[in-house]
């Protein structure tokens, strides 16, 4: 009998013992950022209510940190690494490819947190074996086909699951509603609202031209939401560009009726806002999924260092306004929101291509994990809830 065999033998084993004495399934969720929380948590808010699934929140890059890193998921059970060693799980859900030491085993199951093409060779055609996973969420048939073409994972394997994007659904199901997320962010409805969502680089758009945009949007009446990425609140250069954004943002913004949005997820504000501008991000595509306006602010730089396919490029030009500068994507603002519909072929042929059949990914991904813990899944009308939210005003 081969290592691998006395591995598979033993955690079975100890799973049929443990589940003898305690039949309560194990979900361990492990996340680098809010954010990679925020992928995972429509799955966590409908199955929260089933007593037979207990789940377990860890951070295992930054353990210091977790509290923060999970607070919006409020009173979990937030464990240590070293605990989670000794922990026995069912499963164990990621939105990134961070690995945990789990001795005993669990269904390790990857969810994926964007679109956008960034980091490719990691991401989406990764250059190595991912093998080592049982199960992965994709979002689109394009990236379950540049797995296999890739050589990470093969193409009869039972690991490839066709899902979607869960935290997506919200945008397709009629759940959030514009005016109702400005009211509760205290904007006012009946202004035109301008969403800024730059992605995290010193190479970015933020870096580059931020602070001129946003002084210039709000000089133009329009009412302003920065939706900064998690890693650009990080004070080290390389995600940041060393600057305190929030801060610097809310000297502009606050005074003038506009908002740094708070929230991890970007959702909300995606279906708040009536234009979009970004230059490349998942967020940039993930907006297209309403059919609004968006403005691509093109930086080279930013490509090249995010080692972005090519592909991923010409997919948001299709689909976006293309401008070079901040002066550029202010006047394209009136444009684009006196011919909303321009494009909008465009953008919905960019929505088929990047998103398995938005609306019912949450059902589909909260199936599969009842099939990885061996359970039945609880009917629908008995899920806690798929999308509570509570944004905050500051």
């Amino acid at each position: 009998m081969s290592q691998n065999s006395i591995v598979r033998w033993i955690r079975k084993t100890d799973t049929n013992l443990h589940r003898r004495f305690d039949p309560v399934r194990r979900v361990l969720i492990n996340a680098r950022t809010p954010m990679n929380y925020a992928v995972i948590a429509p799955i966590h808010r409908a199955m929260d209510g089933d007593e037979r699934v207990a789940f377990y929140f860890m951070s295992s890059e930054k353990p210091l940190r977790a509290r923060e890193v999970f607070r919006e998921a409020a009173g979990v059970k937030v464990i240590t690494p070293a605990r989670a060693c000794l922990m026995k799980f069912d499963a164990y859900l990621a939105a990134d490819l961070l690995w945990a030491q789990l001795p005993r085993g669990a269904c390790r199951i990857q969810m994926f947190h964007g679109v956008g093409g960034k980091y490719g060779n990691v991401y989406d055609r990764p250059d190595r074996s991912m093998r080592e996973w049982d199960r992965f969420f994709f979002i689109n048939g394009r990236r379950f086909r540049n797995f296999v073409d890739a050589g990470a994972i093969d193409a009869d394997s039972p690991a490839g699951r066709l899902v979607g994007m869960p935290k997506l659904d919200c945008l397709v199901d009629g759940s959030l509603k514009r005016d109702e997320v400005l009211a509760q962010l205290g904007l006012d409805p009946e202004k035109r609202t301008v969403l800024y969502a730059p992605t995290w680089s010193p190479f970015s758009s933020l870096n580059s031209m931020g602070f001129e945009l946003v002084r210039g949007l709000c000089a133009a009446g329009y009412t302003v939401i920065v939706k900064l990425h998690d890693r650009s609140r990080d004070p080290e250069y390389v995600h940041s560009g060393g600057i305190n954004w929030p801060v610097r943002l809310d000297t502009i913004l606050t005074p003038r009726g506009g908002r740094v949005a708070e929230g991890s997820d970007a959702s909300p504000y995606l279906a708040a806002a009536d234009v979009l501008i970004t230059d490349h991000s998942s967020v940039g595509f993930e907006y297209l999924l309403l059919d609004r306006p968006v403005i691509r602010i093109e930086m080279p730089e930013l490509i090249v260092a995010t080692n972005t396919s090519p592909e991923y490029v010409a997919l948001m030009a299709q689909a976006a306004t293309t401008v070079s500068t901040a002066r550029q994507a202010i006047a394209a603002v009136e444009r684009c929101l006196d011919q909303p519909s321009q494009l909008s072929a465009e953008r919905r042929a960019v929505v088929d291509e990047l998103f398995y059949k938005p609306g019912g990914a949450t059902s589909r991904a909260v199936r599969e994990v009842y099939d990885a813990i061996e359970l039945d899944p609880l009917p629908r009308q008995e899920w806690k809830g798929d999308y509570v939210r509570e944004l905050g005003s500051n």
